[in-house]
């Protein structure tokens, strides 16, 4: 079956204003302080007065629960749960996972989310390229996922999370790919939902790949600015 997020043009490219804005902070950002700034960036690029932000960071260990998230998905509330407006449902977040907050005008880009999301995932199937990790797409379930034989006929893990939210066609949220987090943490929740046993959650680290946060920083500039435009 043809796959018809493979049918997009995923470039959201646009030269109708300044290169985005890349930040990476170096330490565990509280998820209170991070939704505020996300908040409060997001407007300001509404009114025309900031240019727009793509942020890295990690968090301390924290889930969030999106617009979908059901009650029954938090099967133990290890760490603090923070109530989001992002979509989707639970999701776990802490160190040795990048998470990437963006923060883009997609009206003066391509005012589509359904393109923006596929994008996305885009996004992190070339950053998971260049490091040999085939990352695929599916159309009953949003992310990234990487197919495990190892695992048994039909297993499939998850290594990268999207979640985003559009306020005046400004995105907010983004995305997390886990390069070395404790995935013993994401068993206090049902990840995104998918509680089927043959679909499981891993990184890179798991997949026998000790990929530095630098390194995959690099590769996500690099294949963000061939996709979405330049960055400074």
């Amino acid at each position: 079956m043809v796959n018809v997020r493979d049918q997009l043009d995923f470039s959201l490219h646009t030269q109708a204003f300044a290169p985005a804005e890349w930040r990476v902070s170096d330490r565990l950002v509280p998820y209170d302080e991070a939704l505020a700034t996300m908040e409060a960036r997001a407007a300001a690029i509404a009114k025309g007065e900031a240019r727009e932000l793509v942020w890295l960071l990690e968090h301390p260990p924290l889930y969030t629960a999106g617009t979908s998230a059901r009650t029954d998905d938090l099967v133990e509330a290890r760490f603090p749960v923070h109530e989001t407006g992002r979509g989707g449902q639970f999701t776990y977040h802490g160190p040795g996972q990048r998470v990437v907050y963006l923060m883009l005008n997609l009206k003066h880009r391509t005012p589509d989310v359904r393109r923006y999301v596929a994008t996305l995932e885009e996004w992190l199937i070339r950053t998971l390229s260049a490091f040999n990790v085939r990352g695929e797409r599916r159309e009953d379930r949003i992310g990234v996922w990487v197919a495990r034989p190892d695992k048994g006929a039909g297993c499939e893990d998850k290594i990268a999370a999207i979640g985003i939210r559009l306020k005046r066609w400004v995105s907010l949220h983004g995305i997390a790919l886990n390069i070395d987090p404790d995935l013993t943490h994401f068993s206090g929740i049902v990840p995104c939902g998918v509680s089927e046993p043959r679909y499981g959650v891993t990184s890179l680290a798991d997949l026998g790949l000790p990929v530095s946060t630098a390194e995959v920083d690099m590769a996500l500039q690099r294949e963000f600015e061939l996709l979405f435009g330049p960055t400074a």
